[in-house]
């Protein structure tokens, strides 16, 4: 049923909406999102921005495409799953026009690119075509507010030691406002999250039972 509710239920929806935060982390753990995740990563409010406009996209491309994926044929499924995507960002992007123009001019090219953005289309393929309306909405959720923090956590290091700033809030260290404009800049990005990865990576396998393989991308997915 659509809104099976019962406690067992309820348990399994919250074990997959648990793997988007941690296990199965769409940037430290699948390393998917890349693009967006370097280029707005370089203050908190780029990064929050971004990552709530992608989980407001999952949520409603997994729902729509869990709900009419017996009326696809698999030939045309990729199309219509980024046509789904498509519709979806551009009622995001004319939101967030509407109502934070400032934020979607500093986003820039990489709001539209959303639709390309591969967690979402990853999820769609990988999840939503093959599981429940609620299901989807769980994995959708789990999965954007993952990628949401992700990106606020390497935002908000970038932004306080490349600026001195957070949420365009002076920050002073000691005496004197130390900062490293190389962290606002791309080998910043890089090295801030290619830190964090290794960190989170370590710490999976810390909790890791042997013999058991990290999560990796789908295939088509590997890249983006």
């Amino acid at each position: 049923m659509l809104l099976d509710l019962g406690k067992g239920n309820i348990m399994r929806l919250s074990g997959v909406f648990y793997r988007g935060l941690v296990p199965e982390n769409p940037v430290f753990r699948l390393v998917l999102g890349m693009c967006p995740t370097l280029a707005v990563t370089t203050s908190v409010e780029k990064s929050v921005g971004m990552g709530l406009a992608s989980t407001f996209v999952l949520l409603a491309s997994n729902f729509i495409i869990s709900l009419i994926k017996p009326l696809v044929p698999k030939e045309v499924r990729i199309p219509f799953f980024i046509v789904v995507i498509a519709t979806f960002v551009t009622v995001v992007r004319l939101l967030m026009t509407a109502y934070t123009p400032a934020l979607t001019a500093s986003l820039g090219i990489f709001l539209p690119l959303i639709v390309v953005n591969c967690v979402i289309l990853g999820r769609a393929e990988a999840f939503a075509s093959k599981n429940s309306p609620l299901s989807s909405l769980a994995d959708g959720l789990g999965m954007g507010i993952g990628f949401t923090l992700s990106l606020a956590l390497i935002g908000s290091i970038r932004e306080i030691l490349g600026t001195g700033t957070f949420l365009g809030i002076p920050i002073v260290f000691g005496l004197d406002p130390y900062t490293q404009n190389i962290f606002i800049l791309a080998p910043g990005g890089f090295l801030t999250l290619g830190l964090l990865m290794g960190l989170f990576n370590w710490l999976g396998k810390r909790k890791q039972s042997p013999g058991v393989k990290p999560p990796s991308p789908p295939d088509h997915c590997r890249t983006v």
